[in-house]
């Protein structure tokens, strides 16, 4: 399993920036213009038991991603979802929220594993890694600038 944490200070306390994360547009908002990502669905807000659905492009082909949240869930706080289908063969991706004074830490927290991950670990695991920092370091960037 692999893991990576992204993590920057949002001038706002916590309560906004949860709130800026239920938007029923939020997918849309943090999805990079660079991505070949569409967002098909999302039910349930950030609660346990809500879904994000997302059609992935590898070159011509589609692939659908589902995650659900999780039980660990605290208001203002922390949410968690974790893949339910999609491409890799696991995926669990935290969201903190954490006071700073008047300010916020949004730390993201990722584990996953590659599909044949002896094989595709060492061969693009760097690859994903630096695709996670740039689209982790977007999403802060419109968080902050929303939130600010």
């Amino acid at each position: 399993m692999t893991t990576f944490q992204y993590t920057s200070l949002i001038a706002a306390p916590p309560e906004t920036v949860w709130r800026f994360h239920e938007r029923p547009d939020i997918l849309n908002l943090l999805t990079p213009p660079w991505q070949p990502v569409e967002a098909i669905r999302r039910e349930g807000g950030l609660g346990p038991g809500a879904v994000s659905e997302f059609r992935l492009w590898l070159g011509p082909i589609p692939i659908t991603w589902i995650a659900r949240h999780t039980d660990e869930y605290e208001p203002n706080q922390l949410f968690t979802d974790i893949q339910e289908s999609g491409p890799l063969d696991a995926w669990t991706h935290r969201h903190r929220f954490e006071p700073e004074g008047e300010q916020t830490r949004l730390t993201d927290d990722i584990m996953f594993t590659l599909p044949v991950e002896w094989a595709s670990e060492p061969l693009i695991g760097w690859f994903v890694l630096q695709r996670l920092r740039d689209m982790f370091e977007y999403r802060h960037k419109v968080t902050r600038e929303a939130c600010s």
